[in-house]
């Protein structure tokens, strides 16, 4: 099985300050066809405005991952973690049996472009925790590059759940390929660009979902950037 989630028919949510893109059901926006892929829960692409952001708030039993496009965000938690993420910039954060956090855009002239991932744990009420590293664009120029598992392989961020996450940076032309074990799904999220994946032309904000596949294989039509989820 194949399917494209186009991203022009994601669901949508316009607050002024926050414009942001919903590849599943979110919030307000409720999809019965578009409830999450595998332990994939949530994929939402958010911009916000200079200056502005989420206030403190809570969740829980869920590993949330953030992506930085471009732009500066600003972290903080009830862990007592704090930090500015940028673009390279990607966090891992346990929200186990609770915990508290504000992303503010601290820029004053510069609009923060990222993706916020959510993947259901394997275990509820863990203890909560906090990651981040930068991989820099060398580290995944026309390859995939490891940058999230759930053993914290190839020095990636380490996720309670049996995902592996690879990002890319593409040049026009280049192909890759990656294999998938028997059983496991897999997700591919153009962040920028456009490719073409198992022959199917994908622009920026499409999703592709795949399973029963043993294969992807990857055709960069322009500079494109995508992430790759293989899950169990």
């Amino acid at each position: 099985m194949i399917r494209i989630r186009k991203g022009n028919e994601r669901g949508s949510a316009n607050l002024g300050w926050l414009d942001s893109k919903h590849s599943f059901s979110f919030a307000d926006y409720n999809d019965p066809d578009h409830m999450g892929f595998g332990n994939l829960r949530v994929i939402n692409e958010d911009r916000v405005q200079p200056g502005q952001g989420f206030g403190t708030h809570g969740h829980r039993d869920m590993e949330i991952i953030s992506y930085i496009i471009d732009g500066a965000l600003e972290h903080k938690d009830s862990m007592g973690n704090g930090s500015v993420m940028r673009r390279g910039d990607v966090q891992r954060m346990t929200a186990g049996s609770g915990v508290q956090h504000s992303e503010f855009n601290p820029s004053s002239d510069t609009t923060v472009h990222f993706l916020q991932i959510w993947i259901l744990p394997q275990t509820l009420g863990l203890t909560p925790g906090y990651e981040q590293k930068v991989f820099m664009a060398e580290e995944k120029s026309n390859q995939l590059r490891l940058i999230i598992s759930r053993d914290g392989r190839d020095h990636s961020l380490t996720i309670h759940q049996d995902v592996d996450l690879y990002a890319s940076l593409l040049a026009a032309g280049c192909a890759l390929s990656h294999l998938f074990r028997r059983g496991r799904k897999g997700w591919v999220q153009v962040v920028l660009g456009d490719v073409d994946v198992n022959e199917m032309h994908l622009v920026a904000g499409d999703g592709l979902a795949l399973q029963d596949c043993d294969q992807v294989r990857v055709n960069a039509l322009s500079h494109t950037e995508l992430l790759l989820f293989d899950m169990g």
